[in-house]
């Protein structure tokens, strides 16, 4: 029995090892990531000829660049020396004679797309290259490859173009000036299938004014100076933190309709402002809400049925606005007429005319006007 038990121990072993070597295999195996196509690795430059390039890929095998990827990277492979490692990417496991075929201007762009991730999960303030420029925003390079674009949205508001009457070509000219100037930005969106990465400068600003503004709340009157103008509204700074630029609508510059802001104030002008709101670093203003609001007692001074003399300031779809005495506005309805060309035919921008007062809403800032017949 003792010998028996010896045999059957001694050719056990064997069997076991042979067990425990396949099972580490297995696991090596199990460990190793393989290659798959479109996935970017390190690749080690073995040799070019004029129509294909190959390279060592460890334990892989061989890779081969080939056919118009290696038309698109003639000039990397060109100055690469045996055993110069570089990144690829894999287009196909099986590709010309069998070996791995890969793109290397992909494998750059996918390095690409990967920083400009990685930027925007950073929030990396970060130096960017303005490279031209249209009426929607700015054209930009991070470092010396990656494009991305720069609304007009997202410009500080002192680089913000305080443009009259939204024209697109001065927008387009004031945003030229920035070019070949290196503006600081945050990385806000990045989309690889659209292949656009948006930048914005407002954000790079927004925590430092958003403290700034901490120090200020609604209903709070402030002094300002008026740093620009545009059709819809008008920006000043604070006297007391320059920092802070803030935003008055044109419809709260004043109690009546205005059509250009420059005809209520002008750039330098000195005014004082109630805060309105302060939301996600911005802050905006207003002018008439220190004013007296005229339409609280608008039915001392007119009355339903009154005849009143009335001068047409202009037109819009809805009808004719007349301005009356007292810098107050009433409207007349288009139907009042039958149609546009029938109430230009009937009235005149600049002519006074008679209307009688159909009815007054206080609370809408609304007179209704009809023709005297």
């Amino acid at each position: 029995m003792p010998q028996i038990e010896e045999k059957n121990t001694a050719t056990a072993a064997p069997a076991n090892s042979a067990a425990a070597a396949a099972q580490a295999l297995k696991n090596e195996l199990a460990a190793i990531e393989w290659p798959k196509e479109g996935a970017v690795v390190e690749a080690a430059f073995m040799k070019r000829l004029p129509r294909k390039a190959y390279f060592d890929m460890g334990r892989f095998g061989t890779g081969i660049v080939y056919g118009i990827e290696m038309i698109n990277a003639k000039d990397a492979i060109r100055d690469l020396k045996p055993g110069d490692k570089i990144s690829a990417k894999i287009i196909a496991l099986d590709g010309e004679e069998g070996h791995i075929e890969l793109s290397l201007t992909e494998a750059g762009k996918q390095k690409l797309w990967q920083q400009a991730k990685e930027l925007a999960e950073s929030g990396e303030v970060i130096k960017a290259k303005i490279v031209s420029a249209n009426a929607g925003g700015l054209m930009a390079l991070i470092g010396d490859e990656l494009k991305a674009f720069l609304p007009v949205s997202q410009l500080s508001l002192e680089h913000y173009p305080k443009v009259q009457d939204g024209d697109r070509q001065k927008i387009a000219e004031e945003l030229r000036k920035f070019l070949n100037q290196e503006l600081s930005v945050k990385v806000i969106d990045v989309n690889p299938r659209s292949q656009k990465v948006i930048v914005s400068e407002r954000e790079v600003l927004s925590a430092n004014i958003k403290e700034l503004l901490g120090a200020y709340s609604a209903g709070q009157v402030v002094d300002c100076i008026v740093s620009g103008v545009a059709d819809f509204g008008v920006f000043v700074r604070f006297t007391d933190n320059p920092q802070i630029e803030g935003m008055i609508h044109i419809s709260e510059l004043d109690y009546k309709l205005i059509d250009n802001p420059k005809d209520i104030v002008q750039i330098n002008d000195e005014l004082k402002a109630k805060i309105i709101d302060i939301k996600e670093g911005r802050v905006f203003l207003s002018l008439k809400a220190l004013k007296e609001d005229p339409w609280v007692n608008v039915s001392e001074r007119f009355k339903v049925g009154q005849t009143v003399q009335g001068r047409v300031h202009k037109f819009n779809p809805f009808g004719a606005v007349v301005a009356l005495e007292g810098d107050f506005q009433g409207m007349v309805h288009v139907s009042e007429f039958g149609g546009q060309d029938e109430m230009k035919k009937a009235l005149a921008t600049g002519q006074s005319y008679p209307f009688v007062i159909e009815a007054i809403k206080p609370e809408e800032k609304r007179i209704t006007l009809k023709m005297v017949k």
